[in-house]
């Protein structure tokens, strides 16, 4: 009995495991198998900063990567084993930083893939209309770009958007879709109107989207001039101006100071006292803001803008920003209900 304990305990232990599936996904359960010979006590770390002291237990990653796994028996050093375990993603998939859309506001799409192998990934963007939900396009490409890693785009109108993504990549072709909830953007607008049609631009839009279908903008871009002006219940007419100001061609009164256009932008006191030239570019159109307290004005180089000046001297330290670079502008107008 005794040459028998002895030799038992001299017996060699060997520490080893496996796990299934051979390549879990995140979200997935593993299993580990415990294939040691012997032992009575179980420490295993997943490597996620997870542990378990079962003889053979389960886990699930939350994300991809590759991890280091350990068993170790009855809490000895010597009788450890290591493994790497490599976590793929559940699906690809892409993916936003904004969690919130709203209309007229630039958005980034990123395609999501775990790829450790590094293999060669076909990206290919699309757009799944479906004809019986809708017909016009929900949203617009910055730069044309589809077949990148990641889109730039911005929504179009409110209600629900779907994009998707085509994946080739390791063999396989995987397809993503995506629906997004839009809202409207409830903010002011600038109206313009060039040869090519009418604009609208969202005070903090990035760009001008095409404002034809809006009867609303019509209307206003129509009747909008800067020849007549009601202010502090008197009429002012571009011939009254023209007699303090001889080379006016188009006025706009605000705050008690006059903006007008003669060859560039000038502003001066409503009696006519320290003329100060804004723009000595030739402005063809302008509109003051009163909502925003902005004066918008186009010349051949694009629309500007600039905060109202409240000096009496009229001297201002805001310089002229750039709003869009469209050209043969004719009339502006501003849309102070949010749109």
């Amino acid at each position: 009995m005794t040459i028998c304990c002895a030799l038992m305990a001299c017996k060699k232990v060997d520490v080893d495991f496996s796990y299934s599936p051979t390549e879990p996904k995140a979200g997935e359960t593993v299993k580990f198998s415990n294939l040691s010979s012997s032992g009575e006590e179980w420490e295993w770390a997943f490597g996620d900063g997870s542990t378990s002291t079962l003889k053979a237990p389960s886990h699930i990653y939350k994300k991809p990567g590759t991890y280091r796994v350990s068993l170790k028996v009855d809490n000895k050093k010597s009788l450890m084993c290591a493994k790497e375990l490599t976590v793929f993603d559940t699906v690809p998939t892409f993916v936003c930083e904004d969690s919130v859309f709203r209309i007229y506001q630039d958005y980034t799409l990123v395609a999501n893939v775990y790829n450790p192998y590094n293999y060669d990934i076909e990206y290919q963007w699309y757009w799944p209309v479906d004809p019986t939900v809708y017909t016009e396009p929900r949203f617009r490409v910055i730069d044309d770009e589809w077949t990148n890693s990641t889109l730039k785009l911005y929504f179009l109108r409110e209600g629900q958007a779907s994009i998707g993504l085509k994946l080739i990549f390791n063999g396989d072709t995987i397809r993503i879709v995506k629906t997004f909830d839009v809202l409207s953007k409830q903010t002011n607008s600038i109206l313009l109107r060039n040869a090519e049609c009418d604009w609208r631009q969202r005070i903090f839009g990035a760009r001008a989207e095409d404002a034809r279908p809006d009867g609303t903008a019509t209307k206003l871009l129509d009747a909008e001039q800067d020849t007549v002006q009601t202010y502090n219940g008197y009429e002012f007419r571009l011939s009254e101006i023209a007699e303090v100001f001889p080379e006016v061609q188009g006025f706009h009164i605000a705050n008690r100071k006059i903006y007008f256009r003669a060859g560039g932008l000038w502003v001066a006191n409503i009696d006519g006292t320290n003329q100060v030239q804004i723009d000595a570019t030739p402005c063809v159109a302008m509109i003051l803001d009163t909502y925003d307290n902005r004066i918008y004005w186009a010349n051949e180089q694009g629309v500007w803008y600039m905060p109202f000046i409240g000096s009496d001297n009229n001297k201002f330290v805001t310089t002229p920003t750039l709003l869009n670079s469209l050209t043969d502008v004719t009339k502006l107008a501003a849309d102070n209900e949010p749109s």
